[in-house]
């Protein structure tokens, strides 16, 4: 069992940067992969980023790739996602999601393959 709490959201202009935290419960973090995903008002939860057990591989959506970064440090049991360059529609929930290891590819990232859910932190991006 995996609990995962987020912090770091905020209100931020456009153009500014946040840098969220997921801390993790459990002895296994090391194990699992981690994502991050964000629900706009009125939208489906989309997936943004991932990272493998050891962060040596990452993966992003199209829509945030090269404004954020997600790293993890296993030694704190937190994973974290640098957001950079944002835009208003970044405005959402974001959420961290554990995945207990598997086969999936790196690409393979839909909500159901995720085990672990935290309960989210609101980013608010003002134009």
């Amino acid at each position: 069992q995996v609990q995962l709490v987020e912090s770091g959201g905020g209100l931020v202009q456009a153009g500014g940067s946040l840098r969220l935290s997921c801390a993790a419960s459990g002895r296994t973090f090391s194990n699992y992969v981690m994502g991050w995903f964000r629900q706009a008002p009125g939208k489906e939860r989309e997936f943004v980023a991932r990272i493998s057990w050891s962060g040596g591989s990452t993966y992003y959506a199209d829509s945030v790739k090269g404004r954020f970064t997600i790293s993890r440090d296993n030694a704190k049991n937190t994973v974290y996602l640098q957001m950079n360059s944002l835009r208003p529609e970044d405005t959402a929930v974001y959420y961290c999601a554990a995945r207990r290891p598997s086969n999936y590819g790196l690409a393979y990232n839909p909500e159901r393959s995720y085990d672990y859910w935290g309960q989210g932190t609101q980013v608010t991006v003002s134009s």
